[in-house]
């Protein structure tokens, strides 16, 4: 049976059963399940399915690993951690994280003054908020009255512009003041494709001159015993740890240094992001090369070490994992629309009583193809069929020769990876894959679903919903439905061989799952073609079954262009005119239309008649 890497990636949150994706948790209901359920009350096009129980379990093994390193070393300083809400900003993931991180203490990280009113409105009472990013007056006034609010908030200054204004407001300001957190430019850097993130060229953070000038600033601002903390971040998906622990190498002696300095109050080490999932399907192509807690007895016992060494108090460890807690908790459905060599069939082929020799030996190569000589065919098909293409542009062959020749060429690969694939050594069909790949028309946008597989490579599980108890045989490439030839998740036999079911979908639903897809991709999604954010759920597990919650269906388009600033009343009045003024129709079929442009305008701009 192929899992498609769900051993690898899918950390036990879900397990095959009866040939159907099921989720790992009480009764195991199966997504497909879900996900006819929803589409039998009318919704179509792509869903993202929310699992609210598998970011309770990322917090809880956060929590766990870094308790039992503390317990392990001894550790003095205690743990803590925010989620960083560039990661996703929807509400259906983060009222459940305030929810569900509560008993933790868990808190918000903001890096904009809208998430910073954000997680002033809904952060947990007295649990940490830290707050990210270049900052102007306005911005740190807001950070002063969220400490008058009673919230545990620190403002990480990113220059020592900041840091000025930040003495400025605090004397205008009343009695209660945020604490102040300095982000430090290390020299070390992550791994992986955000490592860039870290490093002494770094967007973010003061160099070592100007850390010793901002303590000299607070102290005679006499606002050095608010200063309590420093931060660093070297990526938000470390692929090697390494790069991590020269990175607290660095970061606990600058620590100590600054303590030394007078900064008796500087009791927290903040890492930033960073802690890495495993997006690969793939042994060969593994996403991170450590565990959950191997990082945390790592951490530990790297700041241990340091204060041990350099006679200081052991500082309180702050982590911002939002990739790490949020990535799994979200999984994008997009139904199959259709396979495009489909429509090369037997039918489809239109012989002539007398065929060009090519055509007539592909013919003979089609009926002939047997397992001991199914590779040597597939080459002579492709041959010969290159050669008709080659005889179409020369004049010597017509359309239906070359139509035979594609048809008769399909039917032959179909019938080759079969035969290959079913024999115990199949190198010879790794050889063809790429030559005979079928393409998968789906009904969702790369651009607004997976934004970081567009931008950055970045790929994501891919596996379809059900039949996994049957053998997948062709090499896929997927396809979206925007009008862009970027939309594409080309089949790579290297790092991304991805094998799907020979389905007819005129006939049967077929759905593939995009998973760990709850991080950054939300936020990141472009309006590409005005495809807007899919249809969403909310899936609560119970123990007998599942609770399908906050059904949210995507923007209709008169929704997605009034967020583009057109004036919807003119565009449908506009509409309404140049009804009224065709001299095509009559009165009555102009009523017709209308109440059909209705119901275009209200609907959203994903494909529903064809699936």
């Amino acid at each position: 049976m192929n899992d498609f890497g769900l051993s690898i990636w899918g950390n036990s949150n879900f397990v095959i059963e009866d040939g159907k994706v099921c989720i790992n948790e009480a009764s195991k209901p199966a997504i497909i399940d879900i996900v006819k359920e929803i589409r039998d009350d009318g919704y179509r096009g792509p869903l993202l399915l929310r699992f609210p129980h598998l970011i309770q379990k990322q917090i809880e093994q956060i929590h766990a690993s870094f308790a039992k390193a503390k317990k392990e070393f001894a550790y003095k300083g205690s743990f803590n951690a925010v989620f960083p809400l560039k990661v996703n900003q929807y509400p259906g993931f983060v009222k459940n994280l305030v929810r569900l991180g509560k008993p933790y203490n868990y808190g918000l990280e903001a890096g904009s003054k809208a998430e910073l009113l954000l997680t002033m409105a809904y952060n947990n009472d007295k649990a940490p908020i830290t707050v990210n990013g270049f900052k102007d007056k306005e911005m740190i006034n807001i950070g002063f009255i969220a400490a008058e609010m009673g919230h545990n908030i620190t403002l990480t200054i990113e220059g020592l512009n900041e840091l000025e204004a930040i003495i400025a407001i605090a004397k205008e300001r009343f009695k209660p003041k945020p604490k102040i957190g300095l982000r430090v430019r290390l020299h070390s850097t992550g791994s992986g494709l955000w490592a860039k993130s870290g490093g002494i060229h770094s967007k973010f953070g003061l160099t070592s001159t100007e850390l010793i000038e901002a303590v000299k600033m607070l102290k005679k601002a006499n606002l050095l015993e608010n200063f309590t903390m420093i931060h660093f971040h070297i990526g938000s998906q470390i692929s090697e740890i390494h790069p991590l622990k020269k990175a607290l190498i660095e970061a606990g002696n600058i620590y100590a240094e600054l303590r030394k300095m007078g900064a008796s109050n500087l009791k927290a080490i903040n890492l930033g992001g960073g802690l890495a999932i495993e997006y690969s399907q793939f042994k060969e192509e593994s996403s991170r090369n450590y565990t959950l807690n191997e990082y945390a007895n790592d951490v530990v016992y790297m700041l241990k070490t340091i204060s041990e060494q350099k006679k200081e108090i052991e500082p309180d460890i702050f982590i911002e994992s939002g990739r790490y807690i949020a990535a799994s908790h979200a999984l994008l459905v997009a139904p199959v629309l259709e396979l495009f060599s489909q429509e090369y069939t037997e039918e489809k082929l239109n012989l002539k009583k007398n065929n060009p020799n090519l055509i007539t030996e592909l013919v003979d190569l089609y009926k002939s193809i047997k397992p001991s000589n199914a590779l040597e065919y597939l080459h002579d098909a492709i041959h010969h069929t290159e050669s008709i293409l080659t005889l179409f542009d020369l004049g010597y062959v017509d359309l239906q020769d070359r139509s035979n020749a594609e048809v008769l060429l399909r039917l032959i690969s179909k019938k080759a990876v079969v035969m290959l694939g079913n024999k115990s050594n199949s190198s010879d069909l790794t050889k063809i894959q790429k030559e005979v790949q079928e393409r998968y028309l789906l009904n969702f946008s790369i651009f607004q679903s997976l934004p970081d597989f567009w931008g950055l490579k970045q790929n994501f599980p891919i596996m379809p919903l059900d039949r996994l108890d049957e053998r997948p045989t062709l090499p896929a490439s997927i396809w979206d439905i925007t009008c862009d030839s970027d939309g594409e998740i080309s089949y790579d036999d290297e790092k991304n061989p991805l094998l799907l079911h020979d389905v007819d979908v005129e006939k049967e639903d077929y759905f593939l799952g995009f998973f760990l897809v709850g991080a950054y991709q939300e936020v990141i999604g472009m309006k590409h073609n005005l495809f807007t954010h899919p249809t969403e759920a909310t899936v609560e597990i119970t123990s007998d079954g599942y609770k399908i919650t906050n059904l949210l269906e995507s923007q209709s388009i008169l929704d997605i262009m009034e967020d583009m600033d057109y004036d919807i009343y003119e565009i449908q009045d506009t509409l309404n005119e140049r009804l009224e003024k065709s001299t095509l129709i009559n009165e009555t079929q102009k009523k017709q239309i209308l109440g059909e442009l209705y119901l275009f305008l209200n609907d959203n701009s994903y494909l529903k008649t064809i699936n």
